[in-house]
């Protein structure tokens, strides 16, 4: 059994983490094996997230002035939690692949960027694409003619300016100017799906 100190100490490091956190989502485990905890963790771990089991009295203490806290209020049953700073889509899309995978894991709700979220709308959540997909589709996007790039932009369903941000912060545009290249018959393909409306991009733009 912990000792008071070594409990005080749990409730303190949470409260710390919980106090970062973008994205935290709440669910049972309640019958999974150790095989299967020890995947989850790993999948957890790999999504930029981390993984803890958590008793009720004490994730509703740590919670509290923290971003979970109307997430961890008033909890019942056995309780987890994953949460991460950096890319709610990844965690989404972990946690939903292994609840496929493993029934005794399910979610109960979840709150992103202060807003609690519904299991619907975390398996939602897991459909959109991925912090290092939408780079990619801005670095394609990049070369295409500047006067369609705004009208491309409206159609990506995530923040964008926080998107490129992460994109230069980890150097992904490099250090010299831009290279263009000319867009190939598969290339307006691709693009005109990021267009609203199917709006394809100008004749030039094959040149």
């Amino acid at each position: 059994m912990k000792k008071r100190s070594e409990k005080q100490q749990d409730l303190d490091n949470l409260k710390t983490e919980l106090a970062k956190v973008s994205t935290v989502i709440l669910t049972t485990f309640q019958g999974i094996t150790v095989k299967d905890d020890t995947k989850l963790r790993r999948a957890v771990q790999a999504a930029g997230g981390k993984y803890q089991v958590v008793k009720n009295t004490l994730a509703e203490r740590a919670g509290t002035g923290t971003p979970a806290e109307k997430l961890l209020k008033n909890l019942s049953g056995t309780n987890s939690i994953a949460y991460t700073n950096t890319d709610p889509v990844a965690l989404a899309k972990a946690l939903t692949k292994i609840a496929k995978d493993v029934p005794a894991f399910q979610f109960r709700s979840g709150i992103v960027e202060g807003r609690v979220i519904s299991i619907a709308e975390i398996q939602q959540l897991a459909n959109l694409p991925s912090k290092d997909e939408l780079i990619s589709k801005i670095m394609f996007l990049l070369n295409a003619p500047a006067q369609r790039i705004a009208v491309a932009l409206n159609a990506l369903p995530r923040n964008l300016a926080v998107t490129v941000n992460e994109a230069i912060k980890a150097n992904k545009f490099g250090s010299g100017e831009l290279e263009t290249k000319p867009l190939t018959a598969a290339d307006r393909d691709a693009l005109e799906k990021e267009l609203p409306f199917g709006e394809a991009p100008a004749p030039e733009a094959a040149q």
